[in-house]
């Protein structure tokens, strides 16, 4: 083989490496702009704000299509994993539902049920309390004048169990066109508790001038010692 057919087979051999080189880039390019559009998965989008600690539903949700690539790992692509899931946060309409967004709501005890009481959102929640805390209710009841009954306060449910806390509501005026008392806005908080606690609750929801909350230390539930659980002015001495 002369100098000329040695420099011809060279050329050939460096021809299909540079072929070959194309047809690789080529094929990265297509890969590339595959994976920029596809595959594509669901993701759900929110359609309005949702405040924290709300209970979820589908329809506060829309899907769409998204290329894989672009989703983030923690992104939901199965919206039945909402179901009895709350907000952690304060999620804004367009964003895309993340698994970190939401928490199981706390469930319920074999001996407990869940009630609501209207609790007066500037002295009761002022937006500290979550689902999973623990309160101490207070109830305050005016005494009798005519019969001697003495004003008290009185802690009639310590450590009640937060499952749920409700939108800011205003309260309807009775009908006679006035408020039942100087309350104009309240907050719906669902308590986990068993029947007698329960009782005590609707009983100072119906009769007691102001039931008020107190959010405990996280792993700090309150110890009452006999007669703690009520105060009048006359017996602070």
């Amino acid at each position: 083989m002369n100098s000329r057919q040695r420099r011809g087979v060279i050329l050939l051999l460096l021809s299909v490496l540079c072929a070959f080189g194309a047809f690789a880039g080529v094929l990265s390019v297509i890969s590339d702009v595959n994976s920029k559009v596809g595959p594509e998965v669901a993701a759900y989008r929110l359609k309005e704000d949702v405040a924290p600690y709300t209970q979820l539903s589908p329809d506060q949700f829309e899907k769409i299509s998204m290329p894989r690539r672009w989703l983030s790992k923690n992104a939901v692509t199965d919206l039945s994993v909402v179901s009895g899931k709350i907000a952690v946060t304060q999620l804004k309409q367009g964003s895309l539902l993340q698994d970190d967004m939401i928490v199981k709501r706390p469930a319920l005890a074999n001996d407990e049920q869940e009630i609501a009481i209207m609790i007066d959102a500037a002295t009761g929640v002022a937006g500290k309390i979550s689902p999973g805390d623990l309160v101490n209710i207070f109830a305050t009841f005016a005494g009798d004048s005519q019969n001697g009954g003495k004003s008290e306060s009185r802690i009639i449910v310590p450590n009640a169990k937060v499952i749920d806390v409700g939108k800011l509501t205003a309260l309807e005026p009775d009908e006679d066109g006035k408020s039942r008392s100087a309350v104009k806005q309240a907050v719906p908080i669902t308590f986990a508790l068993k029947t007698k606690d329960a009782q005590r609750i609707a009983y100072a929801e119906s009769f007691a001038q102001h039931v008020r909350l107190a959010l405990l230390a996280d792993g700090s539930p309150t110890t009452l010692r006999p007669g703690e659980n009520i105060y009048t002015l006359e017996g602070d001495k």
